[in-house]
């Protein structure tokens, strides 16, 4: 006979650079590239990678094969590849045999509107989910981290995904205050490859670019002065391999800017924080979240700018989908709380 089983509560982070999966009593079972691969020569496009299989096509895919991102800035782009990949995804999460279809606790960023709210949901239930509850992403990660300051204090998480910055002060089960913005490791990476393109006339693909950013020493120009890289690329001229020695505070000058902005985000909702909350803020300080937490000397900055300690949080780059997971956990009590959309079928 089928090995048929129940279904189970699984929670979902479709993020720019990576979608996860939790799964209850399981922990994540799937973290990999929010992306697909499609063979284009045909009348018809086919699919021809999923996720991680996608990484030995980047910068190598040519005419016959597309390379599509259908997540940006955590928001559905690409209806029909995200329904694609996520279906393929949560099958090989919690396998196609059960007799009811899963429920989910799924992330969005707080800057979503409705439209792209919906978006979401349709996706989800044409993936084969039968209940959705949404939750906010910051809520999400500062729920991982609630862990390490006193239940009763309020908690300040920045969280820097590829593709948004969320930043939320989180008090007694609830957003006291939150904003939302496009600023993430994808933009600077692209801002590192369009300053090399124009300055010294190399290209660079996404994975160098990332790779750049993390391999500065810190992210404040006068800790890097002296040091110089080598990067590898094209010279743009000539299509020909090219080298080039470049300083690693023009690259922090470069993507100053997004740091500036990053923390200006910070600084608006700081400014929103009732007066009793700020002794909680000094005590437990900003925690930070996401892919780009680990920026180095990204605390430093932000201490630097204003005057709050910053933490990296212990589980830095997963901490959105482990706050969503812990609310997989206890599905029927969440969603006896808070808004929860049934799907049909």
């Amino acid at each position: 006979m089928p090995n048929f089983q129940l279904a189970h509560d699984v929670a979902v982070d479709m993020g720019t650079s990576n979608t996860r999966i939790y799964v209850k009593n399981k922990g994540i079972v799937v973290n990999e590239a929010s992306m697909l691969v499609l063979r284009t020569n045909g009348r018809q496009p086919q699919v021809v990678a999923i996720g991680d299989s996608c990484e030995e096509f980047v910068g190598r895919a040519n005419s016959e094969y597309k390379i599509v991102r259908p997540i940006r800035s955590g928001i559905i782009v690409d209806y029909e590849n995200a329904q694609i990949m996520l279906h393929y995804l949560l099958t090989k999460a919690i396998g196609s045999r059960f007799y009811f279809k899963p429920r989910a606790v799924v992330t969005i960023p707080g800057l979503a509107n409705t439209v792209q709210r919906q978006s979401l949901i349709n996706v989800l239930g044409k993936s084969g989910v039968r209940q959705i509850h949404m939750v906010d992403q910051a809520f999400a990660a500062a729920t991982s981290e609630s862990n390490r300051v006193n239940k009763e204090d309020a908690i300040f998480v920045v969280d820097i995904g590829a593709g948004t910055t969320v930043v939320a002060l989180i008090s007694m089960g609830g957003t006291v205050a939150s904003r939302s913005a496009q600023l993430g490791g994808d933009l600077i990476d692209e801002t590192i490859r369009e300053h090399l393109n124009r300055r010294y006339g190399i290209e660079i693909t996404e994975r160098i670019a990332e790779q750049i950013k993390f391999d500065l020493t810190d992210v404040r120009e006068d800790e890097n002065q002296d040091r110089v890289i080598v990067v590898r690329g094209r010279d743009k001229a000539t299509s020909m391999p090219f080298t080039q020695d470049v300083k690693t505070s023009e690259i922090c000058k470069a993507i100053h800017p997004i740091l500036e902005n990053i923390i200006g985000e910070i600084r608006q909702v700081l400014e929103r924080t009732p007066p009793e909350l700020c002794r909680d803020i000094m005590k437990n300080g900003i925690i930070l979240t996401g892919g780009c937490a680990q920026l180095p000397g990204l605390e430093a900055l932000i201490f630097d700018e204003l005057g709050i300690p910053a933490s990296i949080g212990r589980e830095a780059e997963e901490a959105t989908i482990l706050g969503a997971g812990t609310m997989a956990d206890h599905f029927d009590e969440v969603s006896s709380r808070n808004q929860t959309v049934s799907q049909n079928g």
